[in-house]
């Protein structure tokens, strides 16, 4: 799929006086996505022997060679909340969950699942008044919010990245056609802006008949059932946002493209389909904030396409046999390439301000589990991607002084590039300078 590089419609933007949540030194949009790999890595053949800017790939990052002076590969991160201590079994409930919050998930199997606010989320609500949507959130799997996933651990968890507040989950779309038809609306032309407009009058009907209600029944309930209903109407407040962004800004741009059909038999397909709309969101500035959760920790995905007919799960419990090490290390390899994939579409845009959209972006890629076999979540692999509008010193391998440096060090010196002025975040010690 290929956009129009569309951004000059929108003019040069003026360089700004001073620092403005969501914007570079130029006044060009600042972007930034978060992108989760599943069940950990190849320890061994992820690491790099050298560090600073001269150093050499390893056989799993090779497919990034090309991209090398855009990348910061980060040793020594740990997500301390991922551990089992107390908890005991539940790794990759634990590594999906508190990948982003970094925040220790409450275990339960039932409706009363609690975590935190993740770093995305504290973003979105930063630039929230900026563009169309405050963040988008994708994946390639069902959505489940409730049910019994791993060791006890409910599956809102383990198929969620992104979270609203500490009992809500921001549930990621699998659908390629429908993230298009959010983003753009239905139909081509006249027929798109005709149905958005239908739509966005339909919307503001239902919403006033919603809120209306609720604030009737809100007296009459009981606490629980308050607090649920205050749940709900804090994603209803959501969709008016939406709104009153499509009325502050319009009919949305023509994207240059078609929609996609559909959901692809393809595996590498479908995750290249939503890295597009991933691209398509930020060429058109529909947001500034994206989760994208390849697949959940735990996943047991067979990928005969490059010769893995066992599951990827079941793979990564290697035991340090070969065989095994080096089906992982295919499939490591394999995520790489649709990353690479989605960095050289930003790199081959130019933006407003006439940088490229990967300059005025941070992409962070990586997993809560370091070595899959042992469930560790440390060592974790971990990618920046992005020049930040030049806030960040791309080009090198960082290897941390800690070894056990808080993951969430990392997240707050996004969110504090990101315009955020936050003085902590979860376990963070400080913003991770290094970067």
């Amino acid at each position: 799929m290929v956009a129009l590089p569309a951004l000059e419609c929108f003019g040069a933007p003026k360089p700004l006086s001073g620092p403005v949540a969501g914007r570079t030194a130029s006044g060009a949009p600042l972007r930034t996505a978060f992108i989760y790999k599943p069940n950990g890595i190849n320890v061994a053949a992820w690491e790099i022997a050298e560090a600073g800017n001269e150093y050499q790939m390893s056989p799993i990052l090779h497919g990034l060679s090309e991209l090398r002076q855009d990348l910061q590969i980060i040793k020594g991160l740990e997500q301390k909340a991922g551990w089992g201590m107390q908890d005991g079994g539940g790794d990759h409930a634990r590594a999906n969950a508190t990948f982003l919050t970094g925040v220790r998930a409450y275990k339960t199997a039932g409706a009363d699942i609690k975590v935190g606010v993740s770093v995305d989320q504290t973003m979105a609500n930063l630039v929230a008044d900026q563009t169309r949507f405050a963040s988008l959130e994708l994946g390639t799997e069902a959505v489940r919010r409730s049910g019994v996933c791993d060791s006890g651990y409910s599956c809102a968890y383990q198929f969620n990245l992104s979270w609203r507040s500490a009992t809500q989950p921001m549930a990621p779309e699998a659908n390629p056609r429908l993230v298009f038809e959010r983003l753009f609306g239905v139909g081509r032309g006249e027929q798109r802006k005709a149905n958005l407009e239908r739509a966005r009058i339909r919307q503001r009907s239902l919403l006033d008949f919603v809120l209306a209600d609720a604030k009737q029944m809100h007296g009459a309930l009981g606490r629980n059932d308050q607090q649920k209903l205050d749940e709900y109407l804090t994603g209803i407040r959501e969709i008016e946002r939406r709104i009153q962004n499509m009325e502050k800004f319009g009919l949305p741009p023509d994207p240059g493209v078609p929609a996609p059909e559909g959901i692809p038999e393809s595996y590498e397909e479908h995750l290249r389909l939503m890295f597009d709309m991933i691209y398509l969101a930020f060429v058109t500035d529909s947001t500034r904030v994206v989760t994208y959760l390849q697949s959940h920790d735990g996943n047991n995905r067979t990928m005969p396409s490059i010769g893995i007919t066992q599951g990827h799960h079941t793979i990564s419990h290697h035991q340090n046999k070969a065989s095994e090490l080096e089906k992982l290390t295919k499939i490591d390899q394999f995520y790489v390439a649709q990353f690479a994939y989605f960095l050289k579409k930003l790199k081959g845009t130019k933006d407003s301000d006439g940088k490229t959209l990967l300059e005025n972006s941070m992409i962070l890629w990586g997993s809560g589990l370091g070595d899959p076999d042992r469930h560790q979540h440390d060592k974790l692999p971990i990618i920046v991607a992005g020049h930040g509008g030049g806030r960040l010193n791309p080009g090198r391998h960082v290897v941390l002084a800690d070894s056990k440096t808080p993951l969430n060090n990392l997240h707050l010196r996004l969110l504090r590039e990101m315009g955020g002025k936050e003085s902590a975040f979860a376990d963070a010690t400080s913003p991770l300078a290094e970067i």
